[in-house]
């Protein structure tokens, strides 16, 4: 099972390098998790271009020009958990809506329609709202409509994961927030949420239950963002070794406002952003990067091509709210607003291509 190493550690493992270990890391071959300590610290920051550079083509190389677009359906802002810094917080006085099955499909029809063909079902989490025979019954669903359908829920069992999959559900995001495991009790008061040790066992157990593809990452603005990400690439490298098989993806989630005022307690850059994300190309050239609809349009647009592989689009963070122009109870604000035609024009200005569709649920086995 996979430990996380001390978070203060980490931070004084990357405050310790030099401009000599970012070159080094730089004409590295293969990166290795101290060097990745190396390109995440203050030190590489004046390589910026030139991680850049290496991280496009690294991306390129692997990737073509292609970017991955999908956009989420929530489908309850119900939760148990009080997690001072998240919009659905039950703490939070929202209007609490949960979608119906019907509900539920008529979301997901409108982005059918609109030309999504990856869809990430997203819920508070409260097991009484959304369970897994809530899951599996919209999974069913929807499953011959998409050509991927991926979970952003509560954590499940093996077992729970393993009857989604053979459901039709193709990817599980789980987000540890933050790796800081002082950080992580002051933020998360009550709930299951709470319980740190069960949520970083997560993505493993969906590894174990055979889904094609894990999502891990971190809640930027809650501690040592450097230290988030040195944390995230030890984590990732465990489940490369662990589950060979399956497919990684990271996201790199900033804080955005929401209901309940939270303030960051630390500032993230666009550049340090930036930094995150070369850094973790140039690590694992294999996984796919996430940049959603939180990062306003004109970073989007000139991140393309230089290490994201997928954006969201057209996102909405309150249930029904596709379908109903005046929804209330969102999870937070986004920062870009286009839609999936605006976005997709902007990538193909930049000289790339977007993709509705690279997997169909015809080539995954033990489907029921």
């Amino acid at each position: 099972m996979f430990h996380a190493p001390d978070f203060k550690q980490l931070s004084k493992q990357i405050a310790a390098k030099t401009s000599a270990d970012v070159e080094a890391a730089l004409s590295s071959s293969r990166v290795t998790q101290d060097q990745l300590a190396a390109l995440i610290s203050p030190a590489a920051e004046p390589y910026l271009q030139q991680m850049a550079m290496q991280s496009s083509e690294i991306t390129r190389n692997r990737f073509g020009k292609t970017t991955q677009l999908y956009a989420p359906i929530y489908l309850s802002n119900y939760c148990t958990n009080r997690c001072v810094y998240c919009g659905f917080s039950a703490d939070n006085l929202i209007k609490r809506k949960c979608l119906t099955l019907d509900e539920a499909e008529r979301e997901a029809m409108i982005l059918h329609d609109r030309g999504f063909q990856h869809i990430l079902l997203v819920s508070g989490e409260a097991e009484s709202a959304v369970d897994v025979e809530y899951m599996e019954a919209i999974t069913l669903r929807l499953r011959d409509k998409f050509a991927a359908v991926s979970i952003e829920i509560q954590p499940m069992s093996t077992e729970h994961y393993h009857r989604l999959f053979l459901a039709g559900i193709t990817a599980v995001a789980v987000y540890q927030e933050t790796y800081d495991r002082d950080m992580y009790k002051q933020v998360h008061l009550a709930g299951k949420k709470s319980d740190y040790d069960y949520r970083l066992e997560t993505p493993a157990r969906v590894a174990e239950a055979g889904m094609r593809e894990v999502g891990i990452g971190a809640l930027l603005g809650l501690s040592d963002w450097r230290a988030e990400g040195l944390a995230i690439g030890n984590h990732l490298a465990w489940l490369r070794k662990e589950f060979w098989s399956t497919a990684f993806t990271v996201s790199f989630p900033r804080m955005r406002p929401a209901t309940g005022e939270f303030e960051p307690l630390q500032i993230v850059s666009e550049q340090n952003l930036s930094q995150l994300i070369f850094a973790l190309r140039l690590f694992d050239p294999d996984v796919g990067l996430i940049v959603s609809t939180r990062e306003e349009a004109r970073y989007r647009n000139g991140m393309l091509g230089l290490g994201p592989t997928r954006y969201s689009a057209g996102s909405c963070t309150a249930p029904g709210g596709y379908g109903d122009a005046d929804h209330e109870g969102e999870q937070f604000s986004v920062g870009d607003h286009r839609s999936l035609e605006e976005v997709c024009a902007a990538i193909r200005e930049k000289g790339f291509d977007p993709v509705y569709k690279d997997w169909d649920c015809e080539f995954q086995t033990g489907m029921i």
